[in-house]
């Protein structure tokens, strides 16, 4: 009996330590049930310090990230995101750490476990070639071309240029510092603090993002750039860089950009952000990125004075990306299964932008010629018909834009444009710097008008066969 209840004792006390680990070690996931793996669980990243010193021509880079963060748990171990490059050496609270490598997970082991509610940094010294993700949801990050560099990291790229966690539901701001051969010029998110000469003839530029931001949006550009600097008429800041050669053509193409900032502030709510403006790297791209606070943009948006994907021409394509400063960049996804609520609501921004300075009639012309698109079979056959959830590796596709789009439109025809734009403005204000999710937006349309809206949200997210619009004579046959 003895002997029994010993070894009861024994296997009991095992099991307890296991709990005790377990809960002990962050996860390796943030929660998105969408992507189960990306992100990173047990603490709340507050800021983030970057200093990269860049080898141009050998594509090199030596890195010094520190991440401030608070523990929401009990913590032995904890993961960043972090793809490639070799790391030298990783500190907690200034004690050097164990760490380990496993795919894109960098595991730390503190010297100090760390408890619940204890504010902690962890410094990681890292350095080399970026590499790129064979998965196609990891590709992007650090991008070197002939004349530069670009950063655009959407979904998940961001981990393959410097350790985070790499979800926007842990928003951080940033405080980046590079440096870079004369006579390149460095353009990232927030306002420039500095620039002063460095060894060799080097340059190191320091840049300061205040406000919270996910790891997406956090950009490094790199060429040989412009400044042109505008405001708008409510003293906004708005700072472009520009490839040399094209800077005055592309101050021409971004010329309406305050007066969008100030039309959509009307609809939308207070431009969420202390500066605006937009980048355009010295290469053609096949897509614009609304990295926050500093767009980017390819230098074909200026050669050809067209975007991609727009029937509205660049203009469409400035003020989606500009749009996505409020949805998206202000207020961000819990999941990236939401994606609708960031590519829908740019998308539709182009219409209001159409409608704003054309004709109701040209408004409804691009919506006509939307509609005609979402009600393709090959939409269902391809398994993209439903922008409330999309395939995983299929985010941006077709109906995330334009269903998403015609979503909005159609919560508008049924509410009225009264409560429709106040259902903008208060969800920005809401959620401003923070994350929302579909059922957070629908609650607050049903608030603000009164009505109950699943049904509609329902059939326009959620089923294949998109609905007729009769108020606009459009029929799904």
């Amino acid at each position: 009996m003895m002997r029994k209840t010993l070894l009861i004792l024994i296997l009991l006390t095992l099991f307890t330590a296991g709990v005790v680990l377990a809960q002990s070690a962050g996860s390796d996931g943030i929660g998105d049930e969408f992507y189960p793996k990306l992100g990173n669980g047990g603490y709340d990243a507050r800021h983030y310090t970057i200093d990269l010193d860049v080898n141009l021509r050998a594509n090199l880079l030596d890195g010094i990230v520190t991440m401030n963060a608070i523990a929401t748990q009990d913590l032995d171990t904890f993961n960043l995101d972090l793809y490639g490059f070799e790391v030298g050496k990783v500190l907690v609270n200034g004690e050097t750490a164990e760490f380990r490598r496993r795919a894109r997970e960098l595991i730390i082991t503190p010297l100090t476990p760390l408890k619940t509610d204890d504010e902690f940094s962890v410094t990681v010294t890292y350095g080399g070639i970026p590499e790129q993700s064979e998965a196609t949801l990891f590709s992007g990050g650090w991008a070197r071309y002939q004349r530069g560099v670009f950063v655009a990291s959407e979904p998940a790229g961001a981990a393959l240029w410097y350790p985070v966690n790499d979800h926007p539901l842990d928003k951080a701001t940033y405080s980046i510092t590079v440096t870079v051969p004369q006579p390149y010029v460095v353009a990232s998110n927030g306002f420039l603090l500095s620039v002063t000469d460095a060894a060799n003839d080097r340059v190191t530029y320091i840049w300061e993002n205040a406000e919270p931001t996910a790891s997406y949006l956090v950009t490094v550009n790199i060429a040989q750039f412009e400044e042109r600097t505008d405001e708008t008429e409510g003293g906004l800041p708005i700072r472009n860089y520009f490839p040399v050669a094209l800077a005055d053509e592309g101050e021409v193409v971004f010329s309406q950009t305050k007066d969008m900032i100030t039309y959509f502030e009307t609809v939308f709510g207070p431009y969420p952000f202390d500066v605006y403006g937009v980048v355009v790297a010295d290469t053609d791209l096949s897509f614009a990125l609304e990295t926050q606070t500093i767009s980017l943009f390819g230098r074909d948006i200026i050669t050809q004075n067209t975007g991609r994907r727009s029937p509205d021409g660049a203009q469409g394509v400035i003020a989606h990306e500009l749009a996505h400063q409020w949805f998206g960049n202000s207020v961000s996804l819990v999941t990236w299964e939401d994606i609708w609520l960031n590519e829908g609501f740019a998308t539709y921004a182009q219409v209001l932008w159409i409608e704003h300075t054309q004709t109701i009639a040209n408004r409804d012309g691009m919506l006509e010629a939307w509609y005609a698109i979402i009600v393709s079979p090959e939409l269902v056959e391809n398994g993209i018909a439903r922008p409330g959830n999309p395939p995983a590796q299929g985010l941006f596709n077709t109906s995330v834009y334009l269903r998403g789009g015609w979503t909005l439109h159609a919560l508008r025809l049924a509410i009225g444009d009264d409560a429709f734009f106040e259902t903008l403005k208060t969800y920005t204000s809401t959620y401003a710097y923070s994350n929302a999710t579909t059922a957070n937006f629908i609650a607050v349309a049903e608030e603000v008008s009164g009505q109950d809206l699943q049904a509609l949200f329902d059939a326009w997210l959620y089923t294949d066969e998109v609905p007729d619009v009769p108020e606009m004579n459009l029929f799904n046959n």
